[in-house]
């Protein structure tokens, strides 16, 4: 058996192409395929996070409303750029938008991919310490972020408080009991999945990842994840982690999947470089009839290797396509595969 759930990546456009042309629409629209996905028996409903861009840039709201909305799906987020965020405010949000769910939350949290802006956590008033990467300030506020939600009082009381306070230190409300062992680290790179592994946090592996080895992404992935479970067995956490994998997955089952997506498959994995100094492997894209995506898939390592699949979906081509894109994927692939 194995979790499928979506990721979209939020996007809106004023395109005549698109519909999805404002955030309005995005927003209401990702609610409603939030509840069609739980109907169809999606196990997860997760969300990219970018600033400066027409995508979903705050998620909190949106998770708190297709909690609210819904009863069993897991609501999450892959991922959240910690280098934008202040870790105690974030505590509060991500408390109150579990309690609503019902502890359905599964958040993803990362370094980020490079935005639209040079450096666009400075706007939001963060900056390196003495020494720091925008990477090292990242993992530390996401440190700071897991050792809050723990639930420990830290913050000394006002001796004359406007209200009652309990005894001793003070935490960050509202505290949202085992959210701590719902958190996921994007990793791109092995190092930094070991270094989630030690935490404790579950991984997510994306559709791209430092190309580290020059093979095919599902390899270096499948590799990934094992370097992670073995760094977490050692780090002798008691609990079962978690590992996803994002794919862009399409049935071909009639002339409307042909048109949009059949020039994809023969999509190959393809090398870039993300930013000045790392070179990125791009993972392919999967699009054929039913029969032919299951011999695919079966080959795909990591996608073996992960207890959840994140399926990219394209959320400008609105509500009801891409829950039939779930469907089929849900009703002719994951069957054959042994996935349901």
């Amino acid at each position: 058996m194995k979790k499928i759930g979506f990721l979209s990546f939020g996007h809106w456009s004023p395109s005549p192409h698109s519909k999805t042309r404002s955030a309005a629409d995005f927003l209401h629209q990702s609610i409603d395929l939030a509840v069609a996905a739980e109907g169809l028996g999606v196990d997860g409903a997760y969300f990219r996070v970018h600033h400066f861009a027409q995508q979903a840039g705050s998620p909190f709201p949106l998770l708190s409303a297709i909690g609210a909305r819904t009863s069993k799906i897991e609501i999450g987020t892959g991922v959240i750029d910690m280098r934008y965020e202040n870790p105690l405010y974030m505590a509060e949000n991500a408390g109150a938008a579990d309690l609503i769910s019902g502890g359905r939350l599964q958040l993803g949290i990362s370094r980020g991919s490079p935005e639209q802006v040079i450096d666009g956590w400075r706007y939001f008033g963060y900056a390196p310490e003495e020494g720091e990467t925008g990477a090292d300030m990242a993992r530390r506020h996401a440190e700071t972020f897991l050792k809050v939600i723990e639930g420990e009082g830290f913050a000394r009381p006002n001796p004359r408080p406007m209200f009652p306070n309990p005894p001793g230190l003070l935490r960050v409300e509202p505290h949202s009991e085992g959210l701590r062992e719902r958190i996921w680290w994007g990793s791109s790179s092995n190092a930094t999945a070991v270094w989630a592994a030690k935490l404790g946090m579950n991984l997510q592996s994306s559709t791209l990842k430092d190309d580290e080895t020059g093979e095919p992404l599902h390899v270096q992935q499948r590799k990934q994840i094992e370097a992670y479970r073995e760094a977490y067995k050692e780090a002798g956490h008691a609990r079962e982690p978690r590992v996803s994998v994002s794919r862009s997955i399409f049935a071909l089952t009639d002339d409307v999947d042909r048109a949009y997506f059949g020039n994809d498959r023969n999509s190959r994995d393809q090398v870039g470089m993300i930013d000045d100094t790392t070179r990125a492997i791009f993972g392919r894209s999967y699009a054929a009839e039913p029969d032919v995506l299951v011999k695919q898939l079966r080959e795909d390592e990591a996608i073996q290797a992960a207890d959840t699949l994140l399926l990219t979906v394209p959320n400008q081509l609105g509500v009801d396509y891409n829950a039939h894109v779930l469907e089929s994927i849900l009703t002719q692939v994951a069957p054959e595969l042994g996935w349901r």
